[in-house]
């Protein structure tokens, strides 16, 4: 063990493997001591397992030509093409054939669009509701024939109502909720224990279909996805790793509903 200290650059080498044994165990050490650090670079851990998942099956496809980067360079001197479109042509170059094709989702749409703005909308619920503890649901679980009702007729869709009475999480009711791209049905959960979670789903005009990918947002976590044009995510105040197989668990429900 050496007295070096350990670094955030040293904390993603560890993540990606990329440390020798001899760092790695002071590493793990650290992170042994440090709950709420091994608590977060977790999460990274995870986003990377799924971004290695989605793209391993391109990784070995060849870089087109028309992205050499000589053949850029001279594109762009020739045709004075503007410096923003050029460094996302060499991002796909640096990135093909790997995760390049989720950050070069992300510099494409807008953050105030897709799932990264779901995801915000629903933690936004979250912070609003989830603390209440007078009224945090405008119809409760007894009445949701009213509530799916509601839902439709404001959203469009016929809501599926997502049953995670087998992880421990009773429906305790829901409301229509305004977002900044239209109404949205907002339901939530509890353990009885006092910990709380809000599902928020809506359609969706941008990112129709989207596999399930982990946010954050201050200490509340969540997992987004969509579709078949249906927008949903899940958050609450736990781990990003223990809201996963609920995530999974209503994204099954939805689909069988579909």
């Amino acid at each position: 063990m050496t007295d070096r200290p350990i670094t955030e650059d040293d904390l993603h080498a560890y993540v990606d493997g990329r440390l020798d044994a001899a760092r790695s165990e002071e590493v793990s050490a650290y992170l042994d001591k440090h709950p709420d650090v091994a608590n977060r670079f977790g999460s990274y851990s995870v986003q990377r397992t799924l971004l290695q998942g989605a793209f391993d099956p391109v990784a070995g496809e060849p870089v087109p030509s028309r992205l050499n980067l000589n053949h850029m360079i001279a594109t762009r001197r020739q045709n004075r093409v503007s410096s923003w479109r050029f460094l996302a042509a060499a991002v796909v170059l640096l990135f093909a054939g790997g995760s390049g094709g989720w950050y070069m989702h992300d510099m494409m749409v807008p953050p105030t669009e897709g799932v990264a703005a779901l995801a915000r909308e629903a933690s936004d619920s979250f912070a609003t509701y989830a603390g209440d503890r007078t009224r945090p649901v405008e119809l409760r679980a007894d009445n949701m024939v009213e509530l799916v009702g509601w839902a439709t007729e404001r959203i469009g869709r016929k809501p599926v109502l997502p049953d995670l009475s087998k992880s421990g999480y009773r429906l305790m009711g829901g409301r229509v909720v305004s977002t900044p791209h239209g109404a949205g049905l907002m339901l939530m959960y509890d353990n009885d224990h006092g910990t709380r979670l809000v599902m928020l789903t809506r359609p969706m005009a941008v990112d129709q279909t989207r596999t399930m990918t982990p946010h954050s947002q201050g200490k509340v976590d969540g997992w987004a996805w969509a579709s078949n044009g249906m927008g949903y995510s899940l958050v609450g105040s736990l781990p990003s790793e223990a809201l996963h197989p609920l995530a999974d668990d209503i994204r099954r429900q939805v689909q069988g509903e579909a």
